[in-house]
């Protein structure tokens, strides 16, 4: 079954409980997308899992302030929909539930996949008024983006 990116967008919209002119809804969502895809060019990471990653990763947070536990929540419905909305390879899903469960804690990764995704997540911070530093980049290209600044 390959991933029907579509009808995942239109599910996971209509479920998303902020609505969708929320700073962290489905306009953020495709900015991380087009942000993880141009880094997946330069890296080599796994494009299907960038693109679940950005609709997926702040699907499940419940506002738009502080809220930690969304990370985690939207990898359990990554889980939960794996099967039924989409299908991917176990080492795939894998990456997915990492990067989802641990984008919002700050760190980097040396995973080319993982590290496309919080990179291309934090190149839309100045949406809220912050400027991507390049020390929490995980990407080369990251970096270099995010120095730009």
């Amino acid at each position: 079954m390959p991933v029907d990116f579509p009808q995942l967008w239109t599910r996971l919209t209509a479920q998303f409980p902020l609505g969708e002119f929320s700073i962290h809804g489905p306009d953020h969502w495709r900015t991380v997308e087009e942000n993880g895809l141009a880094l997946a060019e330069t890296n080599a990471a796994d494009r299907t899992v960038v693109r679940l990653f950005a609709v997926f990763h702040d699907s499940r947070r419940q506002n738009d302030s502080v809220d930690p536990e969304h990370g985690h929540r939207a990898a359990e419905l990554a889980k939960r929909l794996h099967g039924e909305v989409f299908q991917i390879e176990p080492e795939q899903l894998e990456k997915l539930l990492d990067a989802c469960e641990h984008h919002n804690q700050g760190m980097t990764s040396a995973d080319p996949t993982i590290g496309a995704c919080w990179d291309a997540d934090r190149l839309d911070l100045p949406r809220i008024g912050i400027d991507p530093e390049p020390e929490y980049m995980s990407t080369e290209e990251g970096r270099r983006r995010a120095g730009q600044g």
